[in-house]
């Protein structure tokens, strides 16, 4: 009876624990101002704002310019036009601005501060006309100390969530012992309870000192301030490297025109206007622009711009299956020896009718033998040009296209690459002929493959078949 009597205390001091986390989440974050358990949210917008602003720096921006924008590949098939690449970086950054400015407008109207409930129309304004009346813009240095408070953020509410998880954990052990005990296991049991108990008490305290160092128990309107300033100024940082006009700049149909077949796998040498100068050290100022106070917003404009438009890859929806197509063939032309039939069935089962078409017309009259060794080697070192600069921008499009999954919305993105890297902006036409090309020469080398291997097998069968008949003649 008093075993019973010692279970049943246990359970209820169990029980009561357990229910003390309020079941109304919301109710608990509008009663204590804190943020409670909207911490793991902030933490990715926090995250997010991080990286945007990093990428914002001198030192990424200049990389921008002078690696970024002059890839290869980008020159070849997206636009050598330097002045409009940098409006498709701009739109995007200001593009990714706008994804964590609404979430923070749903944020700012729990608050209780007057200006931060009115953060949506103060956004606006400062979008379109540069006015900052609450002076919510902060100073480099200043902007700087704030990215380290967050970066600390981010880390000790991931380590909180961790320890939230363990405790949840050690709850369930505790719960199903406490269930499964009976009376003839009772000293064995009761022992186990006590030693789970106290580590759920321990657990307990870890969680409550890793609450009072990272987000969960922060005030909810001074952590909306905090993110409302440093929206604001990166959104000025965006205006001063990119120029105040920067919404109204190069408009979206100024993608070249798709060249023919030739020139789109081995174009000329592209001479574009330089409009693009540095100011500032590393900062960037586009030229010839003009800020429309009255015009369509911001981010309205640079939505329009960093909408794909008609004739690229992205319109097509064929981006991301042009890349791992591209990737595929790829590691095939480095390893044709290891290509069997069904590989090459596969390949050619993922080509679009377009493409199947631009083949057949390629390779009508091409003769079945392969067998010129200085023509496969040709091949090799022409393909090799081609998937030079045509491979980095499909390796792009599957990183950027990964970082942006539904499964990884809520984590910060591990590297900078912009649309502008990608196929996303690619020429069809062009990228569909420099695939082709590609598919042309891998037929042929990989038959050249085949008909070597054959004559090796063939000279091997013939110098077995004498190495027999000397023997029996011996």
């Amino acid at each position: 009876m008093a075993l019973e009597a010692w279970l049943l205390k246990v359970k209820k001091r169990v029980s009561s624990t357990l229910n003390s986390t309020p079941a109304n989440t919301k109710h608990m974050v509008k009663k204590t101002s804190n943020v409670g358990v909207l911490a793991l949210e902030i933490t990715s917008l926090m995250s997010k704002l991080i990286h945007l602003w990093r990428s914002l720096s001198d030192k990424n921006i200049a990389h921008l310019r002078t690696e970024s924008v002059s890839l290869e590949g980008v020159h070849k098939i997206v636009s050598s036009d330097e002045c409009f690449l940098l409006s498709l970086a701009c739109a995007e950054m200001v593009e990714n601005l706008g994804l964590l400015v609404k979430s923070l407008s749903v944020m700012s109207k729990r608050c209780h501060d007057l200006n931060l409930q009115s953060f949506d129309r103060l956004f606006d304004e400062f979008a379109r006309t540069g006015c900052d009346p609450c002076h919510w813009i902060m100073s480099w240095r200043d902007m700087e100390a704030k990215i380290r408070k967050m970066d600390k953020y981010v880390k000790t509410t991931a380590t909180l969530y961790k320890e939230l998880e363990e405790l949840s954990a050690v709850e369930n052990v505790v719960k199903k012992s406490l269930k499964s005990c009976k009376e003839h296991e009772a000293s064995i049991k009761q022992l186990k309870i006590i030693d789970q108990q106290q580590k759920l008490a321990w657990q307990r305290q870890e969680v409550k000192y890793k609450k009072e160092k990272s987000l969960w128990n922060r005030n909810f309107d001074k952590v909306t301030i905090l993110l409302a300033r440093s929206v604001f100024t990166v959104l000025a940082r965006i205006k001063l490297v990119f120029g105040t006009g920067h919404a109204n700049t190069i408009p979206v149909t100024s993608l070249p025109r798709s060249l023919s077949a030739s020139a789109a796998v081995y174009p000329s040498e592209n001479h574009f206007d330089n409009s693009v100068s540095m100011v500032s050290g590393p900062l960037i100022m586009i030229k010839n622009t003009k800020q429309q106070e009255k015009s369509p917003g911001l981010f309205e404009l640079n939505s329009k711009i960093i909408k794909p438009p008609t004739g690229t890859l992205g319109a097509a929806a064929l981006a991301l299956h042009y890349s791992n197509l591209i990737i595929v063939m790829e590691k095939m032309i480095r390893s044709p020896h290891l290509v069997g039939f069904d590989a090459r069935d596969d390949l050619y089962a993922m080509l679009p009718q377009s493409i199947r078409w631009s083949l057949r017309g390629r390779l009508k009259g091409v003769g079945f033998a392969a067998t010129d060794p200085v023509l496969a080697g040709e091949w090799k070192d022409a393909l090799g040009k081609i998937l030079g600069w045509l491979s980095p921008l499909a390796h792009n499009m599957i990183k950027w296209q990964s970082e942006r999954s539904f499964e990884q919305q809520t984590m910060t993105p591990k590297t900078n690459v912009l649309l502008l890297q990608t196929l996303y902006f690619a020429n069809q036409e062009k990228t569909e002929d420099a695939i082709t090309e590609l598919l042309v020469g891998l037929n042929y080398i990989w038959r050249f493959e085949r008909e070597m291997n054959a004559k090796a097998v063939l000279h091997c069968d013939d110098f077995n078949r004498f190495v027999k008949l000397h023997d029996c003649a011996s």
